[in-house]
């Protein structure tokens, strides 16, 4: 089962997705980004849990209409069971016609201890998903209700979200600028690779501030900028 310690967390969620798909895209993965899916609110908290996926396929009225005695119950057993520190990965299609899930939902999973909720689709009564403090991430809002379009058919499946496949146990990251997945095998050697590279930046912007130019400092270091970045740690990064 897939964990991730405290000070794992810590570094996956200051380093940033900017520097993660820069890691990431060196080690040959390239499509670990999620395509049009968005932060609910830019203002919500950084993202950093363990994928567990829920699939959905297209609705059909004699399965889900209103009048149905065979409607799906496995959406609101995702709530109960998707773990804490877990995030929801929801698997929509792309399909933003009816909700993937409510603020009724999103505030179970908070109450439940769960990291995040995350859909290539869309979610209704978004100002009171916002309210539950979960970090939510989304296509486009939309008011109609799940079985308007979609229909939930497993749960903990390798799923396709935003363009990327997403496995049960993948590492979720999400900040304002995107959300993506890391194998859990890697994600120790990632993180650290992209500490690393985060510190060296820090370097960078306040070289920049004091007029260096970038020929030499990024995006490729030469040894004299190696020497002072060295030198700038032994100071306490001053």
């Amino acid at each position: 089962m897939t964990t991730l310690s405290s000070d794992l967390k810590e570094a996956l969620a200051k380093v940033g997705t900017s520097t993660l798909t820069g890691v990431l895209n060196r080690r040959g993965l390239k499509s670990m980004t999620l395509f049009d899916v968005w932060p609910l609110r830019v203002e919500q908290p950084r993202l950093v849990g363990i994928a567990y996926t829920m699939r959905f396929i297209p609705s059909r009225e004699d399965m889900d209409g209103p009048a149905s005695k065979n409607r799906s119950m496995l959406q609101p057993q995702a709530m109960e069971e998707c773990p804490p520190g877990h995030v929801l990965m929801i698997d929509s299609r792309g399909d933003s016609r009816a909700a993937s899930a409510g603020d009724l939902y999103v505030g179970r999973l908070k109450a439940r201890g769960a990291a995040g909720i995350v859909t290539d689709g869309g979610f209704r009564d978004t100002d009171g998903v916002a309210k539950t403090g979960l970090p939510a991430y989304l296509r486009r809002p939309a008011s109609p209700p799940t079985p308007v379009a979609h229909r939930p058919v497993d749960l903990q499946v390798p799923i396709g979200c935003g363009g990327v496949a997403v496995y049960p146990g993948d590492i979720v990251v999400g900040d304002r600028d995107a959300i993506l997945v890391i194998p859990p095998d890697i994600v120790e050697a990632v993180a650290q690779e992209a500490l690393d590279a985060y510190h060296y930046e820090e370097f960078c912007e306040v070289e920049v501030a004091r007029g260096r130019p970038l020929k030499g400092l990024f995006p490729t270091a030469s040894d004299e900028a190696k020497r002072d970045y060295e030198a700038w740690k032994k100071k306490g990064g001053r």
